[in-house]
């Protein structure tokens, strides 16, 4: 297999967007990387098939985490959204076996040695009216994808653009408002893939020779597109950083990526905040959920709180209760929005929220941290993961505490480089943290870590608005961040073959609750 680029693929050179790789996406289910990211890949298939599906078989790695994830953690209800056209966040997820069995649509899952490097890789074969489409893609964390393959020829593409297949073509007739193109090779077969702004129209080309795929990114790419700087030192070298906030440089960046205006990047941060609040209130007034490994908490730790019983921790006690409540709300299969994924869907958003509530911020000053997190983040996904399958809990909490940590210095008026030492500082003391769910579940000890999130980013914020010195740059962190991840075993990387998934206690919680057990089926 070769390929060969003629104007070159997109993939793997775009900078992140706040909203698309750190805060975001809208869901429902358990984990960004498994319930948020197979919806995206189903809905690629779909599309590749011409939205008519009949069979689909889903295959991964033995080694990889979804052999012992598939079910547990939500993979399973995303595919079958995906499969149905659905987006994320679609409240009939729950129930998305039943209307695949309605439209007639029968899904067959295999776990089998494939030696694949990434450990969240699905291979999909689907069969329909137009014959068979078959597409390999990654979930690289947070939501966020790679398609590698499509009809056995290898691509590199996000989900950010409108993709247009067509076998045999030639790279010279394609039109000039693409973003790029590409021919690649497989078998002695030649595919040109042309990526754009708008669907393509392609005068003269036989219908069945043409696939088409859609973004399934809320920030598309566009023309031309370049942000001023990627990296916190790179920020560094171009501003005085004790001169301005963060938010200041996090509105000049997601301007650039998105090409939105400030109002409109405010206004999207707007939204989302207006339902991480959503999923705090609903967690407080209360869930119920029949398949969830840990019973509502928050209305005890409230009476707790009103009733005096507790120490006084004034803004963690605050953190505490709205983290329990958001991360009830997702273990119930309410909206959330992962930021940076669903596993520490709390940890940032109540971490922030509460603090904006306890200093009495405005709206406009609470955004404004909320896009200093933001930046925080894609300097995180640019040298490093979010996924907890690639790098543990260091990935996902970890990231979160060294995102709240930088929005509760903006909230105290901090700067820039304030911001950036207490995310250096948060992140640094989670490095090695593992990701060991309790009954192949995301609730523990999930709770747990993103609470004391909460509590590493009050202190880690606090330490850096006292002039405390973090020592180490925030982009060495990060390398360390990654390099950790790089040796971290993968028993300790959201597979739930080691650390507490292991203990006799976890094990028979899954067992009690429908899985297997033995953490090696394929199935729970």
């Amino acid at each position: 297999m070769s390929s060969s680029t003629a104007a070159g693929s997109l993939a793997g050179s775009l900078p992140p967007s706040i909203f698309n790789d750190v805060v975001g996406p809208v869901m429902r289910g358990p984990s960004s990387s498994h319930s948020a990211a197979s919806v995206r890949i189903g809905r690629l298939l779909r599309q590749l098939a011409g939205g008519d599906l009949r069979e689909v078989l889903v295959e991964f790695d033995t080694g990889g985490s979804l052999a012992t994830t598939y079910e547990s953690q939500g993979s399973a209800l995303g595919m079958h959204a995906g499969l149905l056209g659905w987006d994320a966040d679609d409240a009939r997820i729950p129930e998305g076996e039943r209307f695949l069995a309605e439209e007639g649509i029968a899904v067959e899952v295999r776990a089998r040695d494939l030696g694949d490097p990434h450990p969240n890789t699905y291979r999909l074969t689907a069969r329909g009216a137009r014959g068979e489409a078959r597409l390999v893609a990654l979930s690289t964390g947070g939501g966020m994808i790679e398609v590698v393959e499509v009809d056995g020829f290898p691509v590199r593409l996000r989900g950010d653009t409108h993709v247009t297949l067509v076998r045999g073509g030639d790279p010279s007739a394609a039109p000039e408002e693409v973003l790029a193109h590409e021919v690649v090779e497989a078998g002695g077969d030649v595919l040109l893939v042309l990526q754009s702004e708008q669907r393509l129209e392609l005068p003269g080309t036989a219908p069945d020779l043409v696939r088409r795929l859609e973004p399934v990114l809320p920030v598309p790419t566009r023309a031309n597109l370049a942000v001023p700087f990627l990296h916190a030192g790179e920020l560094a070298e171009q501003h005085d950083l004790r001169a301005a906030p963060l938010s200041d440089f996090a509105l000049e960046y997601e301007c650039a990526r998105s090409g939105f205006s400030e109002s409109e990047v405010l206004a999207a941060m707007e939204r989302l905040r207006g339902i991480m609040r959503e999923g705090i209130e609903g967690g407080l007034a209360g869930t119920q959920a029949s398949d969830r490994l840990l019973p509502q908490q928050s209305d005890g730790f409230a009476a707790a709180l009103a009733g005096g019983g507790l120490h006084d921790a004034g803004l963690l006690n605050r953190c505490i209760l709205y983290v329990t409540a958001l991360m009830e709300t997702k273990s119930s299969m309410g909206t959330i929005v992962a930021a940076p994924t669903a596993g520490s869907c709390a940890t940032f958003p109540a971490t922030c929220l509460a603090a904006a509530e306890t200093c009495g911020a405005s709206d406009a000053r609470t955004l404004r941290a909320m896009l200093a997190a933001g930046l925080v983040g894609v300097f995180v996904t640019t040298r490093s993961s979010f996924a907890a399958e690639v790098g543990g809990c260091q990935a996902e909490t970890g990231a979160g505490a060294a995102m709240a940590a930088a929005a509760l210095v903006e909230l105290q008026g901090g700067s820039a480089e304030r911001a950036l030492s207490a995310a250096s500082q948060a992140l640094q003391n989670v490095l090695g943290l593992v990701c060991d769910p309790v009954a192949n579940r995301v609730e523990a000890p999930c709770l747990g870590r993103n609470v004391t999130g909460a509590a590493n980013a009050i202190a880690s914020a606090n330490m850096a608005l006292a002039g405390y010195d973090h020592l180490i740059p925030l982009d060495e962190v990060l390398d360390a961040h990654r390099e950790v991840s790089a040796s971290m075993a993968r028993e300790l990387r959201c597979t739930a073959l080691g650390g507490l998934s292991v203990t006799p206690t976890s094990k028979a919680l899954e067992a009690r609750l429908g899985g297997c057990g033995d953490g090696g089926c394929g199935s729970c």
